[in-house]
C-alpha cells in the first residue's frame, strides 16, 4: 500500500483493533496486488473509503486504463468499508463486484470514493466512483461483501501479514 501513516482511520478503529495487537492499517491495506498497483488508501471508515491508484503501469495494450485496474481499486477500497462496517469481529469477503466503464483515463492518479449503500448484519454493499484528475468518473462500481465470524486460522494469517 506504499505510505501507511497517510490513512486516516477514525479513532475507535484504531483503539479497537490496537486492544487486539492488530495494526489496522497494514490489516486494511490494499496488500501486494495492491502495492504492485500503487493502490494507496487515504482515508478510511465504514461511511466513505477514499483511495488513488496511478493509470501508469496500469493501462491495457491502447494505453488507456485496465478495466482490471478499475476494478482492483473498487474492491479494495468497498473491502476496506465492509471490514470497517463488521468491526474487528467479522471478516469481509467480496461475493459480487459489478463495474461500468464510462471513459478512458491514459495518465495521472484516479481517484476512488466507496460510500455505502446497504450495511447489515451478514452482507454490506458499498458503490465506488472512481475519477480521474479532472473529477470526470472513470468507472462506477458496485461491491457486496459477505461477512462472517473471524475464526482462530484467520486470526493468525491477520497477525501475520505483511
Amino acid at each position: 500500500m506504499g505510505e501507511h501513516h497517510h490513512v486516516k482511520f477514525p479513532q475507535e478503529v484504531i483503539d479497537e483493533y490496537a486492544a487486539l495487537g492488530v495494526d489496522v492499517v497494514a490489516m486494511f491495506s490494499a496488500g501486494h496486488l495492491g502495492t504492485r498497483m500503487g493502490v494507496q488508501i487515504t482515508e478510511a471508515s465504514s461511511d466513505r473509503v477514499v483511495g488513488t491508484m496511478p493509470v501508469e503501469g496500469n493501462t491495457q495494450p491502447y494505453g488507456l486504463l485496465h478495466g482490471g485496474a478499475s476494478a482492483v481499486l473498487a474492491e479494495t477500497l468497498g473491502s476496506v468499508g465492509a471490514m470497517l462496517h463488521g468491526g474487528s469481529s467479522k471478516i469481509a469477503v467480496g461475493v459480487d463486484l459489478n463495474c461500468t466503464h464510462h471513459r478512458g483515463a491514459r495518465s495521472g492518479l484516479v481517484t476512488g470514493v466507496a460510500t455505502p449503500v446497504h450495511r447489515g448484519r451478514s452482507t454490506a454493499t458499498y458503490e465506488i466512483v472512481i475519477s480521474d484528475e479532472d473529477g470526470k468518473r472513470v468507472c462506477t462500481a458496485r461491491l457486496t461483501c459477505m461477512l462472517r465470524g473471524v475464526n482462530p486460522s484467520d486470526e493468525a494469517r491477520v497477525n501475520t501479514a505483511g
